[in-house]
């Protein structure tokens, strides 16, 4: 039987019912308590950009959201890969870039000054440029990758050979062979499109005549990208540079390790002496003739630019041997031949 005493007398552990009113806003209030608690957002004003930056940190991370307003000329602050490929030069920092250029256009003026057109350097400028002069490059030419001398060697007689002095024929074939293995690394230069013109004469030019076309690529290369970017297609001798690039390292390898045997060994049958007297021959040569000195500028240029280009593109590589790489481009010609075996086009950006 129910009486006064049970309506009236409350237990000593009894709470409200889970459905009851007050329970609810309850829970809803320690919700909210607890997603205020969790996002303690404090204020701090900088000196630097006079804003107000919030700092929270909530139980799925940590927050920085800035409420100041971006100054009208700021630019966006991006990064690319710097000389050497492995620091960052932000492209805010316009000074080292055009002090870079400087120094290439520079480099450029004087090699055609002193080169070609100055009487100052060993040998003929090319407004007096001798007949002596005119054959021994025409005879190189004809050795070309060192074809005839072989040919004539394994009995083939079709077209003899000019017998120039190994050492000279040498290096003309080291150059060239070092000059061979530079087309698949300028092809997936991923700055290659700045240079509006094509890379198909340019790689032509440094190929078959001078080096002095490789120094304004440098430069130009290094200019900012414009507004309207059209990325450019790749030519089919680009294709053909970049899917055979094994092919064009091991044949560069081949001409460079070959022309430095042919050079200290080569013709031995003849007069050209020893290999201290041919030591000594280059030494000479390289003081006389204007195109065995220009040979020399070509190679302290390449030394220069095969670990700038390679570093900028190593992302071009197979991810396996990305490390050997970086570490052997800054040998001369091994490192390209190294670029050159573990290029993997499909990544080329």
């Amino acid at each position: 039987m129910l009486t006064a005493r049970t309506f009236l007398c409350k237990p000593f552990n009894s709470r409200p019912p889970s459905w009851a009113p007050s329970s609810v806003n309850h829970v809803a209030a320690a919700n909210t308590k607890k997603r205020q608690s969790d996002t303690n957002f404090d204020k701090f004003k900088t000196k630097e950009n006079k804003g107000w930056f919030k700092f929270g940190i909530t139980s799925t991370g940590l927050y920085l959201s800035s409420g100041a307003r971006r100054r009208r000329n700021s630019t966006p602050i991006t990064t690319t890969a710097g000389v050497g490929g492995d620091s960052s030069v932000t492209e805010l920092d316009d000074n080292i870039r055009k002090l870079l250029q400087a120094v290439l256009w520079v480099a450029e003026g004087v090699y055609i000054l002193w080169l070609f057109l100055l009487p100052y350097a060993p040998g003929d400028p090319v407004w007096a440029i001798s007949s002596e002069t005119v054959n021994s490059l025409v005879g190189l030419s004809l050795n070309f990758f060192f074809i005839l001398p072989l040919l004539n060697a394994v009995g083939v007689h079709t077209l003899e050979a000019p017998v120039l002095h190994p050492m000279s024929e040498g290096l003309f074939n080291f150059v060239i062979g070092w000059t061979l293995m530079f087309a698949p690394l300028l092809y997936t230069d991923w700055r290659r499109d700045r240079y509006g013109g094509s890379l198909d004469v340019l790689w032509g030019f440094q190929m078959f005549l001078t080096n002095t076309f490789l120094i304004p690529y440098m430069a130009i290369r290094l200019n900012k990208i414009g507004t309207e970017y059209n990325p450019r297609k790749t030519s089919q001798l680009g294709s053909i540079m970049t899917k055979g690039a094994p092919v064009v390292g091991l044949i560069g390898a081949a001409v460079c390790l070959l022309s430095t045997v042919w050079a200290l060994y080569g013709r031995g049958d003849g007069s050209f002496g020893s290999v201290p007297e041919r030591l000594e021959f280059l030494m000479s040569y390289l003081g006389s003739e204007r195109l065995a000195y220009a040979f020399v500028w070509d190679i302290c240029f390449y030394v220069i630019f095969q670990p700038w280009l390679i570093g900028d593109n190593i992302q071009n590589v197979q991810k396996d041997n990305v490390a050997v790489v970086r570490y052997l481009r800054y040998i001369p010609v091994v490192g390209l031949v190294a670029y050159c075996l573990c290029l993997n086009p499909d990544q080329e950006t």
